[in-house]
């Protein structure tokens, strides 16, 4: 059974970090694509990072970039995201995804692309 489970969501003031754990089970995670995405109230799921089986290639998303670091743990199963420099726009549910059928690098930041997800944890920045 695959499974991900992410932690270490909570509630922080602006310019604060948080550290993001996705712990995995079920699949080999170094044969498959491996994403975060977060979704706020009244927007859609949107894409933070991705990190691509393929390439090794680590992906942000414009909003995110140069605050927001992805990386992974094979031999622990384990994605984490580190967040740094936090703005009340990064809060939501952040949800980390898995898949072993993306071929093509760039699309691990596509939603769709992903069968495997989280239950997500929740982030929310004060002002």
């Amino acid at each position: 059974q695959v499974q991900l489970v992410e932690s270490g969501g909570g509630l922080v003031q602006s310019g604060g970090s948080l550290r993001l754990s996705c712990v995995t089970s079920g699949f080999t995670l170094n044969d498959a694509a491996l994403g975060w995405f977060r979704q706020a109230p009244g927007k859609e799921r949107e894409w933070v990072s991705c990190i691509s089986n393929l390439d090794e290639g680590t992906r942000y998303a414009d909003s995110v970039k140069g605050r927001f670091t992805m990386s992974k743990d094979n031999t622990k199963n384990a994605l984490y995201l580190q967040m740094n420099d936090l703005i009340p726009e990064d809060t939501g549910v952040y949800v980390c995804a898995a898949d072993n059928n993306i071929r093509i690098p760039r699309r691990c930041g596509d939603s769709k692309q992903y069968a495997a997800w989280g239950q997500g944890t929740q982030v929310t920045v004060s002002s």
